[in-house]
């Protein structure tokens, strides 16, 4: 039997976006709070969203922020980086220029003390690969998001899985997203649209068309996915509100994915990092459309060892609830869970620094 994981508490700066965005705090400012509140150990960041001039980082910045995350006793668990292909407006970028631009992100994971790096689904398995000595040398993990509306056992991700298994490197994995297992429409966002003007009626529809595509599961592939969205708009349509539809397609298709808890069995070898996806926190505490308690217990019966980044989204339309009381609900859930499955959420930096430096692969030389 597979020994008990423990997981590391954490959280992404991304839960935060609003109050970052709105200046009630600069970079400092979040990375001291999330430390004073205890939202950590465990510290994930979006690169180019918190570090200006990304992914160009001067020795003297990496410096500061090394001993900024050193002072507040938190530990560097993920660098969130792009894969945009799209980064000029006249052509889209050729493999040997993709691998070079994730090069330089590579080195500004490793250069600012991050032992992962987490990768966007629009990466191939052929760029993977040929990722995996770079990140050998730098001694930085990638990670690359399962998020819906792709799944574990959606055949991009399978492929991916395979070539990993082919090229051997203990560098290569995935990011766990809970948003592509969903249970159920956000009520938060619910609330949202209703305040915006949504009908009862069209919301009420709206929830049962969701819950009719989760007991088919997710889509079996980009046409049905195509046919999910379209219906969400002729539902606006027929109510009279069109201007919801489009709303509606892209959270109902793209954010809220309806595969179970178990189908993430098919990648957890390759789990390397975790994002806790969630929208809210209901009035008894808990999480009403993310089976948190079902996740967290998965990972500690599979003996996950690394961390959980609470990356709490309903930021982007929650505009009437702080999103810290939101993450510290979130996390208390989490918490309860691992209890609940026969182990604890690690919340103490010092053990969390060496479990994760144990759970990751190392390259002799390279320090993170």
């Amino acid at each position: 039997m597979t020994n008990l994981g423990a997981p590391i508490q954490g959280v992404t700066l991304y839960s935060f976006t609003r109050a970052f965005h709105g200046r009630e705090y600069d970079l400092e400012g979040l990375i001291r709070k999330v430390a004073a509140e205890g939202y950590g150990p465990g510290l994930e960041i979006i690169g180019f969203s918190s570090f200006r001039g990304f992914p160009e980082i001067d020795d003297a910045f990496a410096g500061r922020f090394r001993d900024l995350v050193a002072e507040t006793g938190l530990v560097t668990t993920s660098l969130a980086i792009n894969a945009d292909i799209g980064i000029h407006r006249d052509r889209l970028l050729d493999q040997d220029e993709l691998i070079a631009y994730m090069r330089r992100q590579i080195l500004a994971a490793a250069k600012l003390g991050f032992p992962i790096a987490r990768v966007q689904i629009s990466i191939t398995p052929d760029s993977m690969e040929a990722l995996a000595p770079i990140a050998e040398e730098h001694g930085v993990t990638l990670a690359l998001e399962v998020h819906a509306d792709q799944y574990a056992s959606h055949p991009r991700i399978l492929a991916l899985r395979d070539r990993y298994e082919k090229v051997g490197s203990p560098f290569l994995g995935f990011t766990m997203d809970w948003g592509a297992t969903v249970t159920g429409f956000a009520p938060s966002l619910i609330e949202a649209y209703r305040r915006r003007g949504a009908s009862e009626e069209l919301l009420g529809e709206v929830v049962d068309l969701w819950s009719a595509f989760y007991e088919q599961g997710p889509p079996a592939d980009q046409a049905e996915h195509g046919q999910r969205f379209g219906r969400f708009i002729g539902l606006a349509a027929q109510h009279g509100q069109p201007e919801f539809g489009i709303d509606f397609g892209i959270n109902g298709t793209g954010l809220f994915g309806p595969a179970r808890v178990d189908d993430w069995l098919e990648i957890m070898p390759w789990i390397k990092h975790v994002h806790g996806k969630f929208f809210g926190i209901d009035e008894n505490g808990e999480e009403p459309s993310v089976p948190v308690r079902d996740l967290v217990t998965l990972l500690v019966e599979n003996g996950y060892n690394g961390a959980i980044s609470s990356e709490y989204e309903g930021w982007h339309w929650n505009h009437w609830q702080s999103p810290f009381e939101i993450i510290a609900g979130e996390q208390a859930v989490q918490r309860s869970a691992a209890e609940a499955a026969g182990s604890r959420m690690v919340t103490e930096a010092a053990q969390a620094r060496t479990q994760l430096a144990a759970w990751l692969p190392r390259t002799e030389g390279v320090s993170a």
